[in-house]
């Protein structure tokens, strides 16, 4: 990968930035949709600072499990090591992500329930 230089970062950097853009895009267009016209700035910025607070929550957390994983009693990082900081913080998220959808997918089941059915 170290012989394509600087397009082994920015390709993948950029696949990733337009995937975000498109979601956040449709996310805060579907977010909005529901809100009232006088209630749209206070949604709005409650819906950027639940992002701002995940994504700094998010990578301080991985970054620590990454450092209590990779953590051997050395003072130099190994290549194992490292290899099993990273496979720990990949199965923590992984284990999140699933969390996640389940959550999800019980709310969407019970916000079905709750709504009262028009004959």
């Amino acid at each position: 990968m170290t012989r394509l230089g600087i397009a082994s970062y920015v390709v993948p950097i950029t696949v990733t930035c337009f995937g975000y853009a498109l979601f956040q895009t449709s996310n805060n267009a579907a977010v909005m949709s529901g809100v009232g016209a006088g209630e749209r700035g206070v949604i709005s910025g409650l819906l950027n600072l639940s992002r701002n607070l995940g994504l700094v929550t998010g990578a301080s957390l991985m970054g620590a499990i990454f450092a209590a994983a990779s953590a051997d009693g050395q003072n130099v990082l190994s290549s194992a090591s490292a290899a099993r900081g990273m496979q720990v913080t990949f199965e923590t998220a992984t284990a999140l992500a699933l969390a996640a959808l389940l959550l999800a997918l019980f709310s969407l089941r019970f916000a079905g329930r709750t709504q009262p059915r028009i004959a």
